[in-house]
């Protein structure tokens, strides 16, 4: 098991720290901040009511054959 340290720093302090990074290392922190803010959006869209309504609705024209493939699609957008 890794052991883990919680930090607080202030923003300033974490920006002074981002900027002195070389690029590659703001590359690598980028992209785990890309994934966090990821995962953060995608657990409130799992638990927003709205989304789940839509999301039920949308099944249940699928359900009901009320869709279009994609082939479908290209070829109307074709004509």
């Amino acid at each position: 098991m890794t052991p883990t340290i919680s930090l607080q720093i202030t923003l300033d302090s974490l920006i002074q720290a981002v900027t002195s990074l070389d690029i590659d290392a703001k590359r690598h922190l980028l992209d785990i901040i890309e994934q966090q803010i990821f995962e953060a959006e995608e657990a409130s869209y799992e638990e927003d009511a709205d989304t789940k309504a839509e999301i039920d609705a949308v099944k249940l024209e699928y359900q009901q054959g009320e869709f279009m493939t994609i082939d479908d699609f290209i070829q109307a957008q074709s004509t």
